[in-house]
């Protein structure tokens, strides 16, 4: 045997049915930007940044895949359809490969086996490009080539190619016989006889040519390849390479399919029949400004793939494009949302955890209403202001008194008035109290971050860097603002974060190197407390979510874990030993734990039940009773469609229950059933119902007035089930007291109104 033997996948490769979400959660994932293109039966396959959309061309529809459907939710890098097996390839950024079986449901296989092997390392794993023949998958990866039996399901060999067997970034693999052709950024062009039975021996693969290349494709009986210069080369006989042409452009894609090589540029595509023959190109587009990523041909029609447009489809020779896009946000990246009755706002912009805004981003915002976006893009936003720029959006609050006023915070522009759907006014320096402070000889902008609406109106917002940091607008238009450097470090301070009110009107907020301050409007007293070791309670001074309960009790998330303030009212009290206290709880021995120890928060949510919804930056999300000793919901990227463990925001709509999450791969929601209460009992209605066999979920009885009295009864008026509301919703579990199912049979809900002046009576059907 000669050289060394790589031996690195097994024949049974383990495989993992991933579930579908799809009746309790939504995707709401942005499709603008194109990663890679495929096609087969008809339909055009797309993968986006972490979802894939199908365009159907005989309905001119369009479907989507994400990880509600079961999909994993990270970034994509290449994808490729497979009409004889009818199966979708996916490949990702860690190396897992996921195996959709078109129009079966779409199941969904996670093919784990490269992301979990541990003798290559993580920054190794990328999975490049798939060639398919003869029933087997060809996986470009940047260690090397595996092969994948589609029939089978399952892995076959790997190849490490480099010399002596090293791992090598293989770009692309194609196939003209009897050669199996490699191109590697690192390793030149190798090929290898594809039915040699010691095709794993790297010995067997030929070196053709040295250098970088990122692409190799078959077209017609030659081999065509191009390299890191953007130059595309023909392999002729004896190995020798014929320039063909060189793009003065970036590269991105270069793909042969139905004997047409499409080589997409960043601004342009070309599509080329056998002996490279140029068949149509496309170099502008009138009405669209794009950047190609990746492009394909197929039937006399450019598919082309760009970073912020979505798929254009453009007839050859007739510069006329389609824009084929589902509806979705401006991107994949939120960071602050809010949402009111029936509406969502998302913003982009993003500061690191040390508050530093740089790089700037200028990313535009989304709204969305009864079901479709709106996405205003920065551009947009510009135009209408006439203002060079508004960078860095990082807080959203919708006016309550106003729900169609929305206020977004600029980590260096100001503030950003948006009313129906329209930027109206940018408040900065020269139109406002706000300033542009001076820092290092250099003005910093304006460093706006949490906001908050006091009962009366007015819009509490924090700016860094000076110190008059508290800012007060009010519903007349007037700016106040007021000097917290005898509680904080003035401009000293990194930063000023959140921002919440209490029941009597203290403003809360959080100079982050400082702790927790508060403000009393009513006779200009500030205080603050900071952390253990001065005897706040807090675990770390940087705080970064607020948020009080029905009970008027301060959560306050950092980034070292969770802590409440019980009384936030005796704030002030001269007496008062203000001191923040943990959440502990006992495990399952019994013993008492810290709730949420040294986790980082990014937000805390109150839903209409006076339960938490608590966004950490690695684990996830939990959803906690109200006073925190339960657990009731754990989502994680591993057992639910977030897309990732990094939460960045949460919304609630408070009357329909839905739960928004902001991750740093996209946003999700998730069909929660707290609501916020209503007026009357008028709007009572009870979901399920009939409550049928196939269904294991609860029954949600909404609609409910605060503190309303729920009883249920069967026919002959034995009580199976008794509760208070804590906001505008209650759920069963169609158990009598929690113990044991009820039968089938009719039960009657009876509802009373707190102050017993209004009732309702409603039915509920059960059948086991």
């Amino acid at each position: 045997m000669k050289g060394i033997l790589f031996v690195f996948l097994m024949c049974l490769a383990p495989l993992t049915i991933a579930q579908d979400f799809e009746n309790l959660w939504k995707d709401h994932f942005s499709y603008v930007s194109v990663k890679d293109i495929s096609q087969g039966d008809d339909r055009i396959f797309v993968g986006a940044d972490n979802a894939i959309f199908i365009y159907d061309l005989s309905t001119e529809k369009i479907s989507t895949l994400s990880s509600v459907q079961g999909l994993a939710g990270e970034p994509i890098t290449t994808i490729h359809y497979s009409s004889a097996a009818n199966i979708l390839m996916i490949g990702y950024e860690d190396g897992l490969i996921e195996v959709v079986t078109i129009d079966q449901e779409n199941e969904v296989l996670k093919v784990v086996d490269i992301r979990d092997k541990q003798n290559i390392p993580p920054n190794k794993k990328r999975i490049n490009h798939f060639t398919e023949f003869d029933g087997k998958i060809y996986i470009s990866a940047q260690f090397g080539v595996s092969v994948y039996d589609l029939e089978r399901l399952e892995f076959r060999d790997s190849y490490f190619i480099g010399d002596l067997g090293t791992q090598i970034n293989i770009s692309q693999t194609t196939i003209l016989l009897p050669y199996i052709y490699a191109s590697s950024t690192e390793g030149g062009i190798r090929r290898a006889i594809l039915n040699n039975d010691n095709i794993i021996d790297f010995q067997e693969w030929e070196l053709v040519s040295p250098g970088n290349y990122i692409a190799s494709q078959a077209l017609g009986n030659r081999v065509l390849i191009a390299n890191e210069n953007n130059v595309v080369y023909r392999i002729n006989a004896g190995n020798t390479l014929e320039e063909l042409t060189a793009f003065s452009s970036p590269i991105r894609d270069f793909k042969v399919n139905n004997g047409v090589l499409t080589i997409s540029t960043s601004s342009s595509i070309q599509a080329y029949e056998q002996g490279f023959i140029l068949k149509a190109s496309v170099g502008s587009l009138p009405g669209f400004n794009y950047t190609l990523q990746t492009g394909y041909s197929f039937n006399d029609f450019f598919y082309m793939g760009s970073s912020l447009k979505g798929l254009l489809r453009v007839p050859y020779n007739i510069n006329q494009a389609i824009q084929i896009l589902p509806d979705g946000p401006l991107l994949n990246t939120p960071f602050a949302l809010d949402a009111t009755a029936g509406q969502l706002w998302v913003s982009f912009g993003a500061v690191t955890v040390s508050f530093n805004p740089y790089p700037l981003d200028r990313k535009g915002i989304s709204n969305l209403k009864e079901g479709s976006w709106t996405n205003i893009s920065h551009q947009e936003i510009t135009a209408t202001l006439g203002v060079n720029a508004v960078n860095d959006i990082v807080h959203v609050s919708i006016d309550d008194q106003n729900p169609e006023t929305v206020y977004f915070s600029s980590f260096l522009s100001g503030l950003l008035k948006v009313e129906n759907q329209v930027p109206i006014a940018l408040y900065n320096e020269n139109n406002s109290a706000l300033q542009n402070p001076v820092v290092g000889g250099n003005n910093a902008g304006i460093r706006l971050y949490g906001s908050d609406f006091d009962r009366d109106g007015n819009l509490w917002m924090l700016q860094s860097l000076t110190d008059e940091a508290l800012i007060r607008l009010s519903p007349s238009g007037q700016f106040q603002s007021f000097d917290v450097s005898n509680i904080s470090g003035g401009s000293q301070e990194l930063a000023y974060s959140k921002l919440a009110i209490s029941r009597e009107g203290f403003v809360f907020f959080s100079p982050v190197q400082t702790g927790l301050a508060a403000f009393n409007p009513a006779n200009n007293q500030f205080r603050a407390i900071g952390a253990d070791d001065t005897g706040g309670g807090l675990p770390s001074t940087d705080i970064r979510a607020l948020a009080f309960d029905a009970q008027n009790r301060l959560w306050i998330g950092t980034l070292r874990g969770l802590r409440v303030l019980f009384s936030p009212g005796t704030f002030f009290s001269n007496t008062a030993d203000v001191s923040a206290s943990a959440i502990i709880f006992a495990d399952d021995e019994g013993v008492g734990q810290e709730l949420l120890f040294e986790q980082t928060i990014t937000d805390i949510e109150v839903d209409g039940s006076n339960n938490k919804w608590i966004a950490t930056a690695s684990s996830g999300v939990f959803y906690l009773s109200a006073n925190g000793q339960q657990t009731l919901l754990r989502f994680t990227s591993e057992n639910s469609p977030l897309p990732s463990d990094n939460v960045q925001d949460i919304a609630i709509d408070p009357f329909t229950g839905e739960v928004y999450f902001a991750t740093i791969n996209g946003l999700v929601s998730y069909k929660g059933t707290s609501t916020a209460p209503r007026a009357t009992l008028e709007d009572v209605f009870i979901f399920p119902n009939p409550v049928r066999p196939q269904y294991q979920g609860n029954v949600t009885i909404d609609g409910l007035t605060a503190n309303a009295n729920v009883k249920i009864t069967d026919l002959e008026g034995n009580l199976v089930f008794q509760q208070t509301s804590q906001g505008g919703s209650v759920i069963w579990d169609t158990k009598a007291f929690g113990k044991y199912k009820v039968a089938s049979g009719v039960y009657f809900v009876l509802i009373t109104s707190d102050d017993a002046l209004e009732t309702k009576i409603k039915k509920i059907m059960i059948v086991r």
